[in-house]
This record gives C-alpha cells, sequence and structure tokens, in this order.
C-alpha cells in the first residue's frame, strides 16, 4: 500500500461528512464521531505519524471545498471536530501503548531482578530492551533520603544526564523498591561511576553501591543482590563513602559466613563491656572511633568530641575490661574483628 494509499484510508468518509455538515449545518453524530475515533487508533497503532495524517485531513478538505454547498463556518466546525476526534484516537491509542510498554518493562525488571524467569525467554526479552545477557553485567543501585519511581524527577534526571554523556551504550536504567538502579555491561565502568556521580549529586548525598560485573543471564541478579548488600553493610557499619564497591567490601560477608562463630568471638571479646558504668555502647564506640581513624588517638579523640587524655583512658578501660590492649597489635586484630562482627551483627542492641 503506497503512502498515499495510507493517507486516502484514514480520511475515508471525510469529504461526505464536510459536504452533509456544511449542507445541513447539523453536528457529527455520536456514530461519525467514533468513526474517526476508531481511525485514529488503527492509524497510531500502525504507526503513522500524527502530523502528517493531520495534513491528509487538511488535504481532503480542501479537495472537496469546491464542490461543497453550505456555509465555510459549517465546514471548518465539521472539518475541526473531525480532526479533534481522530486525534482522539490517535491519542487514547498511544497512551494505551505506553501503558502496555511499561507494563512489559516493569515485568521483565521483576523478572531479571528476582531470577524467577526462564533464562533462555529472559535472555529473548532483554534484547528488546537493549540488554544482551548472553555476556556480563554489572548493577549500580542508589539509595535517596525518599523512594522514588521512574516518572520522578530525579530519576529522569539521572537518565538525562547519562544520555547525554554516553548515548545509548546497552544500558538500562529503572526504579526497584524505591531506589534507582543503572543495569550496564561488565566491561563499561565508566557508566557506572558516571551514574553514581549523578545519582549522588541528584538524590542530594544519597548512598550509591556497585556491583561486581557477573556473567550470563543470571549475572544481573548477582551483581544486583550484591550492591544491595553493599547498601545495607554501609547503614550497620556507618561506612561514611558515597559510593561503595561490592568488590571492595567482601572480607564483610566472609567474617559472618559462620555468624555463631563471629556471634561468639564478639560476645567472648567484648561482652565485659557490658559491665562498664553507662553499659557497653560508649566504649564500643570508643573501638569504632579508635580503628577508624588509623589507631590515632587524636584523631579518633576529635571524632568524639573528647580530650586526648580522656580519650586515653576509655582505652586504657576497655584494655582492663577485655584484656586486650588496642594499641597492641598483637591484640588489635581480635578487637577489631570482634567490632567489625558485633556492628555486623547489631550488638549490644540485640541479644546474641
Amino acid at each position: 500500500m503506497s503512502e498515499r494509499e495510507i493517507s486516502e484510508h484514514y480520511v475515508e468518509g471525510c469529504a461526505q461528512i464536510l459536504a452533509e455538515v456544511s449542507a445541513t449545518g447539523r453536528r457529527l453524530t455520536r456514530e461519525e464521531l467514533t468513526s474517526r475515533r476508531e481511525l485514529g487508533e488503527q492509524a497510531a497503532d500502525a504507526g503513522h505519524g500524527l502530523r502528517a495524517l493531520v495534513s491528509a485531513h487538511l488535504s481532503a478538505a480542501r479537495a472537496a471545498w469546491p464542490t461543497a454547498p453550505g456555509t465555510a463556518d459549517s465546514a471548518l466546525a465539521a472539518l475541526h471536530q473531525v480532526i479533534d476526534a481522530f486525534s482522539e484516537g490517535y491519542e487514547r491509542a498511544q497512551r494505551q501503548a505506553v501503558r502496555q510498554e511499561e507494563a512489559a518493562r516493569r515485568e521483565f525488571i521483576d523478572d531479571l531482578l528476582y531470577g524467577r524467569a526462564d533464562l533462555g525467554r529472559l535472555a529473548e526479552r532483554a534484547e528488546r530492551f537493549g540488554l544482551r545477557l548472553s555476556r556480563a553485567h554489572a548493577v549500580a543501585v542508589a539509595q535517596g533520603p525518599t523512594a522514588y519511581d521512574e516518572g520522578d524527577k530525579v530519576p529522569q534526571q539521572v537518565e538525562r544526564a547519562l544520555i547525554s554523556r554516553f548515548g545509548d551504550r546497552s544500558v538500562l536504567l529503572t526504579t526497584k523498591d524505591g531506589r534507582i538502579l543503572c543495569i550496564a555491561p561488565g566491561h563499561q565502568d565508566d557508566v557506572l561511576a558516571y551514574f553514581a556521580k549523578q545519582a549522588h549529586a541528584a538524590t542530594e548525598g544519597g548512598r550509591v553501591a556497585i556491583g561486581r560485573a557477573q556473567p550470563g543471564p543470571g549475572g544481573v541478579v548477582h551483581s544486583y543482590e550484591e550492591a544491595l548488600n553493599a547498601l545495607e553493610l554501609a547503614e550497620r557499619l556507618e561506612l561514611e563513602d558515597p559510593v561503595l564497591r561490592a568488590a571492595d567490601l567482601l572480607v564483610y560477608p566472609v567474617l559472618t559466613r559462620d555468624r555463631q562463630a563471629m556471634a561468639d568471638l564478639v560476645v567472648s571479646t567484648l561482652g565485659p563491656l557490658t559491665t562498664a558504668r553507662g553499659g557497653a555502647e560508649p566504649l564500643l564506640g570508643t573501638l569504632v572511633a579508635y580503628f577508624d581513624s588509623g589507631c590515632v588517638a587524636a584523631e579518633a579523640a576529635r571524632r568524639l568530641s573528647l580530650s586526648v587524655r580522656a580519650f586515653t583512658y576509655r582505652l586504657e578501660r576497655i584494655h582492663k575490661l577485655t584484656g586486650a590492649d588496642p594499641a597492641d597489635p598483637a591484640h588489635r586484630y581480635m578487637l577489631q574483628t570482634a567490632v567489625i562482627g558485633a556492628r555486623l551483627l547489631d550488638w549490644p542492641a540485640k541479644r546474641l
């Protein structure tokens, strides 16, 4: 079917309607308006542009104008109704297509991140969204002070920045559980780093975690879970870094793989701190500040707004209660591991 035949199909009956309406002065009937809307929907579903179709209606009206009896006002009013109804149907079909696309995209994202679909079928669907799951992918997750949906300003701002910088490079940006996600090929670390920078700024200081690149259709799930775990670790350990990489935090899952062994270490090493006046929290915070400052007492005291003398007294108190000296390298590793375990297991808030 030629372009002219396509145009004629969607303006079919337009000249007859104009002739009748201009002759009688009546408005379009409900059936006539419905037929125009249906033609608009068909045109949208077929992928034709609205601008060209409106132009075709105007051309048809102009061709019929010299032979149409009646007043020009009636003809113009009828033409307005025809184009308005046609455009309404066209836009309605487009909105429906967008809703269907969004639903398909959301279903794909859920299946991809939960790993609950057939991997072969999932890989086929992924190509529609620009992903080739036979290759390695990495996932970055941004978490801000509030929850985000895809239509919100912040995710759209980040997406525009990525497209402006990199164009379409097989990158998928979406939201999940209120967080912003960026899925990119594993070798495009520059994309994920730029996403982290933009997301941190757009969320006004939010935190971003980047999972390791993982191969195959299930790689996205693994990388996504690593990024989520990194965010959870950062919250528990009160890490200050705005951008975290799962590869840099691998030691923590290792430490907690045997939860009972870690709990035993925490209780046996730090348990005596609970007998101190004020409980274990102040002295545990002292150890956290000490290790986070590289075991420099002056810096740790500054972080806690204490004098060096007061801070040193706390270290001595810890030594007396636990029998382990934080300043002694022979004791330091055990104490620091126990402190990390306490933060991971939320001790002493939770009983072990």
